[in-house]
């Protein structure tokens, strides 16, 4: 192990020893023996790529259709009556996501969305691929070893996910301006862990810059009372375009996907043993009325907020398990912020971050966290408009006048956030993701905060449960990403 890794690994020691070694001393010495092995399936990208293996030899990797087949040809495949292994409920990133991991892993893929391919909540993020300054400052203040190691799986997500896409994502120096003296050690060791965590797959460095320079590079700034700037990186990225760029894959990997169809029901059937499993989903063409039955081995529902909807058609009972939450962002003219460099605000009154970012010529800010009802179209409260508008002007100098009609335009997403009965606030409810799968075998995933800590190819680790747990055996089976597979 090198020095970063030996360092990493004594922090989650600490986290987790605080968790619970010192309310249990008694379980302590298995934990610290579980810590110390190499737990973490993605230690190196060389590993990674080692894992691949494709059982029939003979058979060619990349199997990409020359030509995209046109809609009449995708619903021929979905009305053909033919059994899917995979049938996957949802077409925004996570849905998306798992279609090409299940795809590429030879299994027969089929995907419905209600609306248009990322209508709703993926299309409506903050454009960033990050792992979140704000889940890793949490996770060491609170000694939290689940959210340290969701931004450590999300920073390396960070780094596949520019590399497999660079033509819909890039690297954005963003400035954290810094008012007190205090915050320079504390801002500046807290950016460094966050490049530490990363490790190896660190875009860049992140560095301390002066007043003047700061004021150089954003020339909005506030002046009074500026001691200087840290500058660190992370990802950005079109997330609608991204979005339709997996979904395309995945047709082009032989998956069959479909846009306004409509789940209205789920199939099920009684097994050898008596037990009642769900074999696939009754579904409404949403432009014709048309309905009809789509049959698979397993049905994995990764609708998002909405995913309550379908674990109720399987079973009435069961308990809800999202919070949902609503994120505003709006867009102002260009000349609020330079054209390469984001900034943020780290510390809002109500305690959370908001970023101001360049974005398609624009400038886009956001974004704010309150708790609200589940609705197909959320829409931005005025109270939210307002409240960003006010956190913006504590940034910016006081001779620009931030005013609401510099407002161009404005959306709001909602966050599936996983339920705990025990908290109250959204701002407090891990972004992380839980796997269900219910008795009659639909498996559900729920609780990602958006792109930002999707990890898409950790979520699609999923598929394995097509593949073990319901016993999927047909096609060529690859254990992982292939190299060559890019996003397309």
């Amino acid at each position: 192990m090198d020095v970063c890794s030996d360092f990493l690994k004594l922090l989650e020691i600490i986290m987790l020893a605080w968790k619970y070694v010192l309310p249990a001393a008694a379980v302590g010495g298995a934990a610290m023996g579980w810590i110390w092995s190499d737990s973490d399936p993605f230690a190196s990208e060389k590993t990674r790529a080692a894992s691949i293996q494709v059982e029939d030899k003979n058979v060619a990797l990349d199997k990409r259709l020359k030509e995209l087949p046109s809609r009449k040809s995708i619903f021929e495949h979905l009305q053909s009556n033919r059994e899917f292994d995979v049938l996957v409920i949802g077409g925004g990133a996570t849905g998306a996501g798992i279609a090409v991991d299940a795809q590429t892993r030879g299994l027969s893929t089929a995907l419905v969305e209600m609306d248009d391919f990322s209508s709703g909540t993926s299309s409506r993020s903050t454009k960033l691929i990050h792992g979140g300054v704000r889940y890793l400052q949490s996770a060491i203040l609170k000694l939290d070893i689940e959210q340290y190691r969701m931004v450590k799986e999300a920073l390396f997500e960070r780094y596949h996910l520019l590399k497999v896409a660079p033509h819909l994502s890039s690297v954005l120096p963003i400035m954290l301006p810094i008012y007190s003296l205090w915050q320079v050690p504390y801002f500046y060791l807290g950016i460094k862990m966050y490049d530490f965590v990363a490790g190896k797959r660190r875009l860049k460095s992140s560095y301390y810059i002066s007043k003047q320079k700061a004021l150089d590079l954003f020339p909005l700034l506030k002046k009074d009372s500026l001691y200087g700037a840290l500058i660190y990186y992370d990802g950005q990225h079109n997330d609608a375009r991204m979005n339709i760029a997996l979904i395309l894959t995945a047709i082009r990997y032989g998956a069959q996907c479909a846009n306004h169809v409509e789940v209205v029901d789920l199939l099920k059937k009684t097994d050898p043993d008596g037990v009642t499993k769900v074999c696939g989903a009754k579904v409404r063409d949403c432009l014709t009325g048309h309905q009809w039955e789509i049959r698979a081995k397993s049905v994995v529902n990764a609708t998002g907020a909405f995913c309550d909807q379908i674990r109720l058609m399987d079973n009435p009972k069961a308990d809800l398990l999202v919070v949902p939450s609503q994120g505003v962002h709006i867009v102002l003219p260009s000349y609020y912020s330079p054209s390469s460099t984001g900034l943020l605000d780290p510390s809002t009154s109500d305690g959370r971050v908001i970023f101001f970012l360049p974005w398609l010529n624009m400038t886009l800010a956001g974004t704010t966290d309150s708790p609200c009802s589940i609705t197909d179209k959320p829409a931005p409260a005025e109270a939210d408009v307002d409240f960003i508008l006010k956190e913006i002007r504590g940034y910016l100098t006081p001779d620009i006048s931030v005013r609401r009609g510099d407002v161009m335009s404005a959306w709001a997403g909602l966050r599936p956030l996983v339920r705990d009965p025990s908290k109250k606030d959204t701002a407090s409810l891990a972004r992380n993701h839980i796997i269900e799968v219910s008795p009659s075998g639909l498996v559900t995933i729920a609780g990602k905060d958006k792109w930002k800590i999707t990890a898409l190819r950790i979520i699609t680790e999923l598929s394995h449960l097509c593949l073990f747990v319901f016993h999927v055996e047909n096609g060529q089976r690859i254990v992982a990403w292939p190299k060559r597979l890019w996003i397309k």
